[in-house]
């Protein structure tokens, strides 16, 4: 490894721990999900956060991926408009310690607009950042840097979850909320920083500027020229259904057991355990592998998690759920945007593969939970999480039966190969 891959790695490893260990700090598993109910959410409500940031990190991305491309340079982008991905948490900060007790409706509709804000930017940069990502670390590097980077952030959130339990223990609500949100901010601060020490390549070549209609025309062709990518977002849309269970685990243990609010905090411990474990194995997986059998050791994990949470008989039982979705957010965390760069056919179009692979996701990403928050409240959670296995099982055997690793496959492989013996 080269000084300068060395640099880049490091910063960019940096930006991505931080931010991570910043969302961890704000969860919307476990965090998040309580300071909704602790404003007195409904369902629907609490099902609308994961649905509202999903939203955000999926849309905009294909909106803003031909742009992206015409690019020379990506880092200053990028640089000028993450602000709007960070501030938002201070926002957070400072509606729970001075709104959410006076005006609690209030302090809800900004914690839904902060948090479509924050992940609104983050998707319009989606395509720039990953497609740096891209240009920065060699094809045969990427599982184990988003791996490592993943257990570096993992690590802190470990550490960050025994800080939430015990805030949430020693605070009241919905001081301890503020408490939480800030440490949250001063991650994405620190996270900021790093970003601003990477070193970018020059791009080798961007494309012509077209408008937005021209550029969105083009996309059914190329989705009917890649069967490939057609077949895996198929399965990556039953994906998303089978993972909406996670949205009210915690939510549902808190009722079920009547456990104490200081157990969110060890719900975090756990999900964070399972991503430190699965992100030690799944890198190396991927990059040995491909990227295809890490997402479906990811499924297997949010079906197990599904079928557990039907099941279990005590909330000790129930903890592991938790730990299942560590290993599905490491997996998709891994493997799910990587797997777009290399589905690509040439480095110039990856922003496209990331912005299809996010945008045609969004409509489903943001009605699923939705639907699941109205149906928890209709019918019960365990229709919930039994929806939620069915489609999880739908979902393994798309990517089993239909969906070939690109890295492998006969119309990229030659490619492929070649960005390897570049970069490696």
């Amino acid at each position: 490894m080269t000084a300068h891959l060395r640099h880049n790695v490091a910063a960019l490893g940096a930006d991505y721990a931080f931010f991570v260990v910043g969302l961890t700090l704000a969860s919307q598993s476990t965090l998040l999900p309580a300071f909704a109910a602790y404003l007195g959410a409904p369902n629907v409500v609490v099902g609308a956060i994961p649905a509202v940031m999903t939203l955000g990190w999926f849309l905009p991305s294909l909106f803003a991926a031909g742009h992206t491309e015409a690019l020379p340079r990506k880092l200053p982008f990028i640089l000028r408009y993450t602000v709007w991905e960070r501030v938002p948490f201070a926002i957070l900060a400072l509606t729970a310690f001075f709104i959410a007790g006076p005006a609690p409706v209030l302090a809800l509709v900004l914690l839904l607009l902060m948090l479509l804000v924050t992940t609104g930017v983050g998707g319009v940069l989606m395509p720039a950042w990953m497609d740096l990502i891209g240009r920065v670390i060699p094809v045969t590097a990427r599982g184990r840097f988003f791996a490592f980077a993943n257990l570096a952030a993992s690590a802190g959130g470990f550490a960050g979850s025994f800080a939430i339990a015990s805030i949430l223990a020693a605070v009241a609500a919905p001081a301890s909320y503020g408490v939480c949100f800030a440490f949250a901010t001063v991650c994405m601060i620190l996270s900021y920083i790093a970003l601003a020490f990477v070193r970018e390549p020059a791009a080798i070549a961007t494309a012509e500027r077209v408008t937005l209609r021209a550029y969105l025309s083009r996309m059914p062709a190329l989705l009917g020229r890649d069967r490939n990518l057609a077949w895996y977002l198929g399965a990556r849309a039953f994906a998303v259904v089978g993972s909406v269970g996670g949205g009210f685990y915690t939510v549902y243990a808190l009722a079920a057991w009547q456990a104490p609010p200081s157990q969110v905090g060890v719900f975090t411990t756990l999900m964070t355990l399972g991503q430190m474990g699965a992100n030690v194995v799944l890198g190396w997986l991927a990059d040995r592998h491909g990227h295809r059998l890490v997402i479906i050791t990811g499924l297997l994990a949010t079906l197990a998690g599904n079928v557990i949470a039907l099941a279990a008989p005590t909330l000790g039982v129930f903890g592991a759920v938790f730990v299942l979705m560590g290993v599905h957010l490491a997996a998709m965390n891994v493997s799910t945007l990587n797997v777009l760069l290399e589905f690509a056919p040439a480095p110039a179009e990856q922003p496209t593969y990331i912005g299809l692979g996010t945008t045609l996701m969004a409509p489903i990403a943001f009605g699923a939970p939705l639907a699941a928050g109205l149906l928890a409240d209709a019918l019960s959670y365990s229709a919930v999480f039994g929806v939620a296995a069915v489609a999880a099982v739908i979902a393994i055997g798309v990517m089993i039966a239909r969906v070939r690793d690109p890295r492998w496959s006969v119309a990229t492989s030659a490619i492929v190969r070649d960005r390897m013996e570049t970069t490696t």
